[in-house]
């Protein structure tokens, strides 16, 4: 058993952390952030702020001895009015790559959503620990992901023998930027997520930028994009336009030009994948916005319908089917000039035969079984073979 004196505490900076492009310090502790204060100060918009603070993607890496792991958390939970509790973040421990547990966290603060009045109120609540014990013996990399869909700071690091950061272990980093399909809506656990599926089964490094209903192209992520140092670059287009109704196409074609302009300012050469959406049966001819069907909420299932009219793309209103053939043509168009970058069809990731098979339970986001299909299909299609992040490629 171990006692207080037993306990190592380790302090929680940027050099054992990855996935996070900003490190707020709190009156707790440590804030996770995927975007950086500059982009955080430029949108006051409360779904981006708690999208890109829920830490998908990022995780704690070390090299240790130990045989037990204390963490103290104060995570966000979300509560929805009307709606059955929602289970605990999950945090996945990986030891030398291979996943060693699964946990939650209890306590932490409150947020509490109206979605029929779209209010939010938050009450504070107490630090919780997470633990990890019987960890095999000797040197090992331990890797500690956190929640993918729950805002976490970290408060304090413990184990029972010393803590060094992990080597450069000479993996291609990857940064990808989606909606909360690549944020991982519905996922079993942060690590089985499609993106950090398909980063695990290519062996780099991921980078998430997946930020539920923010893929927006702003310009902010865009430049967020084009600061962060990575050897792969993929960004995936589409679903949140239309489901917000944001704009028409008049604007789409020359927001896609702008937002590739600003990464190739700071990324110049590096290989750029442009991924269309998935296939979305609702949105496929049917314009935004979307809504949320609040009948079966009572017993936890919430659902989505698409509330424009086929009519009005006449106009100018976005679909997934428009947003395909634009993002096609953009694509083929700049990359006459740019052997770089590429284009992917996301119904290449999931389209009608796995909607038939797999349907979108809320017909907005694939569940567990469709984000190992996505992860997978985007390792096999992208890194393998002749897929645009291949080792001959880069």
């Amino acid at each position: 058993m171990h006692t207080e004196s037993n306990w190592i505490t380790t302090p929680i900076t940027a050099d054992i952390m990855r996935g996070a492009l900003d490190l707020e310090h709190t009156a707790h502790g440590v804030l996770p952030h995927r975007l950086p204060a500059r982009a955080r100060a430029q949108c006051a918009d409360g779904q981006l702020a708690m999208a890109e603070s829920q830490p998908s993607g990022v995780r704690l890496v070390f090299r240790t001895r130990a045989t037990a792991v204390e963490l103290d958390t104060l995570p966000t939970k979300r509560v929805y009015v009307g709606a059955p509790p929602r289970p605990d973040g999950v945090y996945d421990l990986l030891v030398d790559g291979r996943l060693a547990g699964r946990a939650g966290v209890t306590g932490g603060n409150t947020l509490t959503i109206d979605l029929t009045t779209g209010s939010a109120k938050s009450e504070p609540g107490p630090v919780g620990t997470l633990r990890f014990t019987d960890l095999p013996d000797g040197a090992k990399d331990v890797e500690i992901w956190l929640p993918h869909n729950e805002t976490t700071e970290l408060v304090a690091l413990r184990t029972d023998a010393p803590v060094e950061p992990v080597r450069d272990r000479g993996r291609k980093v990857w940064l990808h930027h989606g909606s909360s399909i690549s944020h991982g809506s519905d996922a079993a656990g942060p690590t089985a997520i499609w993106p950090a599926l398909a980063a695990s089964l290519a062996g780099v490094e991921l980078i998430n930028l997946g930020l539920g209903g923010s893929a927006l192209l702003d310009p902010f992520t865009a430049r967020a994009l084009r600061d962060t140092p990575a050897d792969l670059i993929s960004v995936k287009i589409g679903i949140n336009l239309v489901n917000a109704d944001l704009m028409r196409l008049r604007a789409f074609a020359p927001a896609v030009h702008g937002f590739l302009d600003t990464i190739r300012e700071g990324r110049p050469t590096t290989p750029l994948l442009v991924v269309s959406p998935i296939l979305c049966p609702i949105h496929e001819d049917t314009p935004g916005p979307s809504a949320p069907d609040l009948t079966d909420l009572g017993t936890g299932h919430l659902r989505f319908r698409a509330m424009g009219n086929p009519a009005e793309v006449a106009s100018g209103k976005l679909t997934l089917g428009v947003i395909r053939d634009e993002l096609a043509r953009i694509v083929e168009q700049r990359a006459a000039e740019d052997p770089n970058l590429h284009y992917l069809d996301g119904r290449d990731l999931y389209g009608e035969g796995d909607s038939a098979e797999l349907p979108l339970p809320d017909q907005l986001h694939p569940d567990a079984a469709t984000h190992r299909r996505i992860g997978e299909r985007f390792a096999d299609l992208v890194f393998t073979g002749n897929g645009v992040f291949t080792a001959r490629r880069t």
